[in-house]
């Protein structure tokens, strides 16, 4: 029986000719990444097992969730990575002002290539998979045995085939087609799955939109989300890694639990309401609603704080001002995607408009900090999770959207349609 992608990445990593769906199996690393908040945990579990790192080359520290230090443990947080860090000579330790959101910036510095087998303590590290490489969340014991030991063991997954067609239409984009298949499984839709994406369509979708629908596989439960390897992916690879990749591909045969068929030219622009990244619903239903007025947006994260977000979103914004009860965050995914920014004039555009800029960080996606809730207050988010309290009060409503329909419920003061942008 043939092998999904994912099937063939985790066999060659352990050493098996062939595994399947629901088989235990103990798996090389080839990246173990952790965060100020991961991180400083899976410390102390580490030293248990050993004094070193098993490769320090292949063990990643990204301060990026509770920085720039808003507090005193979140300070010290830091600290504990950054000591531990210089303590083990690691090779990829990225502190702030050089790096950003640990999701952006391991794909732009070359820490991931495709064929990899890569754990983070992260739920979103299935964002590698745009790349070709099997890539999951784990928790913190994980995280430090994958730290000692380079190995850990796993469940085979099974998988569900996702067949992109067509082309998608202007003003829509990944986080569109992510929002529209979660809504369409429901958050547990893939549990434990591996999402594979196949098809024609793949070849009109930007690497960007494959970060995003990657990153994104966690919330309809998956194991993991992982794209096929083809042109414009090695054209990535080429231009950001100095390693040597493997390209695997899906047998013929392989064995799907489900294939499900996405026309891209059918997907609309798309909002998950509160409070679950599946409650999805298009913007031309949104417009038969009562108008839903908001009080603050955030254009950012490791879904949608790349420089193609940061564009789309200008292109919008320029001209316009943000609706006088709005307050808008605009957080670029790295120190790079923050410099282009200043140089493409998007900054200008930002500001003019009435926007915040921060500095590269997690902020306010998990409640940290730039960008909090009070109780009864509506947000319209580029991050990937809205769920109850999760940016601040349990009260707080948060409706995740593409930067395209963010930047034009800024202007508009209420959810509002891209197509329509600086109507009202």
């Amino acid at each position: 029986m043939g092998m999904t992608m994912t099937q063939k990445i985790l066999a060659a990593h352990a050493g098996l000719e062939s595994v399947t769906a629901g088989q235990l199996i103990e798996a090389k690393l080839d990246v173990v990444m952790a965060n100020d908040i991961t991180g400083p945990m899976a410390l102390p579990i580490l030293k248990q097992m050993s004094d070193t790192v098993f490769d320090k080359d292949k063990v990643v520290f990204v301060p990026d969730h509770f920085t720039p230090n808003k507090d005193i443990k979140s300070a010290e947080n830091s600290k504990a990575i950054r000591e531990f860090s210089k303590e083990q000579g690691l090779k990829w330790y990225f502190e702030q002002g050089k790096s950003g959101v640990e999701h952006a910036i391991l794909p732009e510095a070359g820490v991931v290539a495709a064929g990899e087998c890569i754990i983070g303590a992260d739920s979103h590290t299935c964002t590698y998979g745009a790349l070709g490489a099997f890539s999951t969340g784990v928790g913190t014991t994980d995280i430090a045995t994958g730290m000692a030991t380079g190995e850990l063991w796993f469940k085979v997954p099974g998988a569900i085939r996702f067949v992109l067609k067509g082309k998608l239409s202007p003003y829509v984009s990944g986080k569109d087609v992510i929002i529209h298949i979660i809504g369409k499984i429901g958050v547990d839709g893939a549990l434990y799955k591996s999402m594979e994406f196949t098809g024609d369509g793949i070849a009109n979708l930007t690497m960007d939109d494959r970060f995003t629908m990657a990153n994104m596989a966690i919330e309809a439960g998956a194991k993991n989300g992982i794209f096929p390897v083809d042109a414009l992916t090695e054209e990535y690879l080429k231009a950001h890694t100095e390693k040597q990749y493997q390209v695997y591909e899906a047998d013929a045969d392989a064995e799907y639990e489900e294939t499900i068929e996405i026309d891209l030219s059918e997907v609309r622009p798309t909002v998950a309401f509160p409070h679950l990244p599946g409650n999805a619903k298009t913007i031309d239903e949104i417009e038969a609603m009562e108008p839903i007025k908001i009080d603050q947006v955030v254009i950012g994260s490791c879904t949608n704080g790349r420089i193609s977000d940061m564009r789309k979103a200008a292109a919008i914004l320029k001209g316009h001002t943000v609706h006088p009860d709005v307050r808008v965050m605009v957080v670029p995914a790295t120190q790079k995607i923050y410099k282009q920014c200043i140089e493409e004039g998007l900054l200008d555009i930002f500001v003019d408009a009435g926007c915040a800029v921060n500095t590269p960080s997690c902020g306010p996606c998990m409640g940290g900090h730039m960008g909090v809730m009070a109780a009864g207050e509506k947000c319209v988010s580029t991050t990937n999770r809205n769920f109850v309290g999760r940016m601040g009060h349990v009260d707080s409503l948060i409706y995740l959207a593409s930067p395209e329909v963010a930047a034009a419920s800024a202007i508009a003061g209420q959810i509002a349609n891209p197509e329509k942008a600086g109507e009202r």
